[in-house]
């Protein structure tokens, strides 16, 4: 890992020489005192002074966060910790500021507060190895109340010493472990976080795995080293030295990838992965926001009605549906002690199971539960689809998860809520298996580099499986819940939609999962309503590019 390969480096955690102009020390008398209550006046009678309550006012606000940033600026660490409700871990981070990241001085400017919230402008000088390098970023605070003095003091919290710092991360200035490297795609174009802001995750996590690899020696750098067990990359945040970066192969399409990045770009949060199902080969890759967690790969989401692909799959196996056949799709169905029902109570009398399938009928589903053993759903996403085992992809990734369930939570699981958890990867990867016949497992890096083994089901998608699955699809996507999404499209497609609710959400999850020709893909808009409304879009629009 680049973190332990940087173990040579003097820096764990940034803490804070910093200046605000015009801020003076001292705690503002409007934002109370953190001594405690005072207990007596020298009466027989102790008189208890009455502790404040309530979020703190606007004044308070003002001059707790004046307070803070004049002390950490000022080198007082001590009196900068004292106005946070955690002493302990403000006093850590804010030496390891100055001491350990080797921040020389910096200047603080508070902005406008919103609310309990007000950000604030960092102007830094980094010194290390006889350089002094500028570096400038805006983090923020939240003022709240001290439950027990009263006083309004800072919610402690590693945001507050870079917006990027999460638990347990640390700041380091130092040698890099790991040398940069030129990512390119499928054709030799360089990727670069300039050009696709959506993949700075994606790189970040190449670099940290192949950097040794590719051939490139490190530079000087500023760079957050992840906590033991994120999933997240180290990251790097300021070059004051660079590095010879080495060439790293991957198998992005730079075209698609900037046609998915535009898409996304439309949805406050969303993500979409493309593969080509014949190889397994990740064509393309984006979140919204741009930088951050990389839901696309890492995310767990209940995947709704694309889950029914699955489940198809597992009941056209069992002899228990299939294309032209009768199947029941009644309003309501009980199983376990739960009762299901349909998207606004719909049934469908004397109907097939295209029907069912088209219209994404969940009693559909859930009454073939009592045929079911309880373990055949996760048989048949793992030794068919692949799901579940061990993706070596090129970067960390979470490969989907159908546990064994029972009673009620078996039902809900073959629509795709209960216990299955899935991303946009593992998603793209159902389609992508509907697609070729066979499961491919996705990797965005040729496993010859590293000579690491690549997942394999354990069986192929019978034949009459697969068409029966495709038709199903295509009737999904030309008159289905998928039909407005994929107008016009052409050629041997098909698509399914989903929506999963989750608890104290007003919205449910959106979910896109599609195919056209060698070209699979697949969404999640989290609280983006119906599928094909939100996710729906995005897919097709990248398949459309393909």
């Amino acid at each position: 890992m680049r973190s332990g390969a940087r173990a040579a480096v003097i820096g764990a955690v940034f803490a804070a020489m910093v200046g605000v102009a015009g801020c003076g020390g001292g705690q503002d008398s409007s934002t109370g005192s953190k001594d405690g209550a005072d207990t007596g006046t020298g009466d027989d009678k102790p008189v208890v002074k009455k502790v404040k309550t309530g979020p703190p006012s606007a004044a308070e606000v003002k001059a707790t966060a004046r307070d803070f940033l004049a002390a950490w600026s000022a080198g007082q660490t001590a009196k900068a910790a004292g106005l946070t409700d955690d002493d302990k871990a403000a006093t850590a981070a804010l030496t390891a500021y100055r001491d350990k990241a080797h921040i020389g001085k910096a200047t603080l400017a508070a902005g406008q507060p919103t609310g309990s919230k007000v950000p604030f402008t960092v102007n830094a000088q980094i010194a290390y190895g006889g350089r002094q390098v500028p570096w400038t970023y805006e983090s923020s605070l939240t003022v709240t109340r001290d439950k027990t003095s009263g006083a309004a003091v800072v919610d402690w919290k590693p945001s507050v010493v870079h917006p990027r710092l999460q638990a347990g991360d640390a700041l380091k200035t130092g040698p890099a472990g790991t040398p940069p490297i030129k990512a390119v795609d499928r054709d030799g174009a360089e990727l670069s976080a300039a050009d696709h802001p959506t993949l700075k995750a994606i790189l970040d996590g190449l670099r940290e795995r192949y950097g040794k690899k590719a051939g490139g020696t490190p530079g000087v750098e500023t760079w957050i080293s992840r906590a033991k067990g994120s999933k997240s990359p180290d990251e790097t945040l300021k070059v004051l030295a660079k590095g010879k970066a080495g060439t790293l192969h991957t198998t992005i399409d730079a075209k698609l990838q900037a046609t998915a990045e535009r898409a996304v770009s439309k949805r406050s949060k969303a993500a979409v992965v493309a593969v080509k199902p014949s190889t397994g080969e990740v064509l393309a890759v984006a979140n919204s926001p741009a930088q951050g967690f990389n839901t696309a790969f890492s995310g767990s989401y209940a995947p709704g009605s694309t889950m029914k692909v699955i489940t198809s799959a597992l009941l056209i196996d069992k002899g228990l549906a299939g294309y032209g056949k009768p199947h029941p799709c009644p309003k309501y169905f009980s199983y376990g002690g739960w009762k299901f029902q349909n998207d606004d109570k719909f049934e469908i009398k004397g109907g097939t199971f295209e029907q069912s399938f088209a219209r994404s009928c969940n009693t559909a589903f859930i009454s073939q539960a009592p045929k079911l053993a309880d373990d055949d759903l996760t048989k048949e996403a793992r030794d068919v689809f692949g799901i579940g085992l061990n993706w070596q992809t090129g970067i960390s990734s979470f490969d989907g998860a159908v546990p064994v369930q029972s009673a009620a939570s078996k039902g809900a699981s073959l629509i795709g809520q209960g216990g299955v958890r899935m991303n946009p990867l593992n998603m793209a990867s159902v389609s992508a298996t509907v697609a070729s016949g066979s499961f491919h497992q996705p990797y965005l890096v040729s496993p010859s580099l590293d000579n690491r083994t690549l997942a394999k089901a354990a069986r192929a998608m019978k034949p009459s499986t697969r068409q029966q699955l495709k038709s199903l699809m295509k009737l999904t996507a030309t008159s289905g819940t998928a039909a407005q999404a994929m107008s016009g499209m052409s050629g041997d497609f098909g698509a399914k939609t989903g929506s999963a609710e989750v608890d104290g959400q007003k919205q449910p999850n959106g979910w896109f999962t599609a195919y056209r020709g060698d070209l699979a893909a697949a969404a999640v808009v989290p609280q983006g309503g119906h599928g094909g409304d939100s996710a729906g879009p995005i897919v097709a629009s990248v398949l459309r590019a393909g």
